[in-house]
Formats: C-alpha cells, structure tokens, sequence
C-alpha cells in the first residue's frame, strides 16, 4: 500500500511539472520579445536623432521591458555600424549607397530599408539678408563658389559665407547630390573648399543666425525662427514654393526626402516590434509633433 501511495504522489508531482511547463516558454514556445528584457541599440542620422529620442522615451512608457539607446553620429556612422554589425537599428537620411550594400553582403549582412518619415531640407539665411528666394541653380551655384557676393544676386554688398554639414552626415551628400548636382547623375560638381563644415544640424542654425552673411541648409525640424527661410523658384512663371508639411506632402517641394531605418535582414521580435509601432499613428503623431511629415499607407 505504502509502495503505491509513494507511486500515485511521483505522478501527481510529474503531471503538476508538466502542467508548469506547458504553460512557460520554453525552447519549443515562441517567446513574445515585449514581454522580456530586450535592449535596442540605435545609432545614426543627427537630423533624425532629436525624432528618435522622442519615439524611444514614448515607446519605453507603453512597453517597459524594453529599453532603446539613441547616439547619432551622421547617416554615415549608422549604417557603418549596421555593416559592422554593432546596431539593432540604423538611421539614416539619405539611402544606402552601392558599395556600402556590398561591402555589407560581403560580411553577411542584409540590409534591409524601411521608411519611416519624410523631410524637407530648408536653404536658410540670416534674417537681415533682404533676398528671399532663390532658384536650386542659383543655389547650386552659390555652394560651388560661382557666386561671391551676395549683390551678384540682387543683395547688399556682403561676401557670402558657405555653411554646410560635414560629409558623414546624410544632409550633406542628399544636399550635394540633389542641389549641388541638381539630381544628375554625370554631374560631379563639389561644394567650395571654403565652405564652413559643421558637425551638427544645431550649429547651421547657430551660424547661420549670428552670421549676416551666411546662407546654409537644414532639416526642416531643426529650423528656428532666428533664421530666414529662403523660397525655391520652381520654374519660369516666378512661382515660389516654401518648405512645409503640406507641400513636402504635396510633392511640390522641391527639395524632399525619405528617412529610413535600416535592420540587418527582416527585423525581428523586439527590434519588429518598435518599427511597426514607429510605423502606427502613435508613433507618426511625434513625426509630425516635430515637424517632419509622416508617411502615409
């Protein structure tokens, strides 16, 4: 009798095992990555740095569990670290590059690019300048130094001082490649080796601001009243469109682009998590809170 009470208890206590287990992922159970510790790292875009920031801290008051770490950097330095494999997320605001795609599969790394808001890159200049637009050739003149002074384009007699971003930032080379080069592929115009190169989207505005001379290019969300923003003539009629949400949404502006978020392949469980809800109206409410556009449908 005793032999099989001991009996009837191992089974109970091997049922109730059972029972425990079923119920707890295990290694044959999907694991939902919100409801574990999960840690994203971000690395990338300066002028999208300020956006993230904010989509980690609402992102992190929904989803405790998960904790995201922002450091900016330049498009360049993200997707760098994409190819060395050291970020979750990269953020960029201009697209990958060719080589970049190469050297990335070379080391087994899939890019993967998702597009999670878009921007409009304002020409800026200091408010006392009277001029208040400009066409992109005149623009892409002035950056190439075939201007030198601004009562060559109908200003005072000021010379003009060149403010740009430094070449790791994604700014930079959409800016070259869209305003310099006018969107030409054969086109190899440069920026003037006296142009001014500033390590932050903060420090055109800032130049740009104390400098009477100045006339330099910004994300639309960084830009600041201190500053003139500056009309782009968009043909022959003498019609002038103005950055904005409505004419970047419009397709009117002519100086325009995607930001987007780079994964090594699909992304995954947590790292999938945080870009669909980037992607969902709570996370394009902030898109448009700080003045970018949000992507639609």
């Amino acid at each position: 009798m005793g032999k099989f009470r001991s009996l009837i208890i191992v089974l109970l206590l091997s049922f109730v095992t059972l029972a425990c287990s079923a119920g707890t992922p295990g290694a044959n159970a999907p694991i939902d990555q919100n409801e574990v510790n999960a840690h994203i790292e971000v690395k990338g875009s300066d002028t999208m740095v300020n956006l993230a920031l904010a989509w980690a801290e609402a992102y992190q008051k929904e989803v405790e569990t998960v904790t995201i770490s922002i450091t900016g950097g330049g498009s360049g330095t993200g997707i760098a670290a994409l190819l060395n494999n050291t970020v979750d997320l990269a953020n960029a605001s201009r697209r990958i590059k060719e080589e970049e795609i190469t050297q990335a599969r070379s080391q087994g790394i899939e890019p993967n690019e998702i597009v999670v808001a878009r921007d409009a890159v304002a020409v800026i200049v200091n408010p006392a300048n009277p001029i208040d637009h400009l066409s992109l050739q005149q623009i892409s003149d002035i950056f190439q130094g075939k201007y030198e002074n601004w009562q060559e384009l109908g200003g005072d007699d000021r010379p003009i001082v060149r403010v740009s971003r430094e070449t790791n930032s994604g700014t930079h080379v959409y800016f070259l490649e869209t305003v310099l080069r006018l969107g030409e592929k054969d086109n190899k115009a440069l920026f003037h080796p006296n142009t001014l190169l500033l390590p932050s989207s903060e420090g055109i505005i800032a130049e740009v601001r104390d400098n009477p001379n100045a006339i330099g290019y910004d994300g639309l969300g960084y830009v600041t009243h201190d500053v003139k923003v500056l009309g782009i003539d968009i043909d022959q009629a003498g019609n002038v469109v103005f950055p904005s949400m409505e004419t970047v949404g419009l397709g009117i502006y002519p100086i325009a682009r995607d930001l987007f978020v780079y994964t090594n392949g699909e992304p995954q469980g947590a790292n999938k998590a945080f870009i669909d809800w980037i992607l969902s109206d709570s996370g394009q409410s902030i898109v448009k809170e700080l003045g970018f556009v949000a992507i639609t449908p």
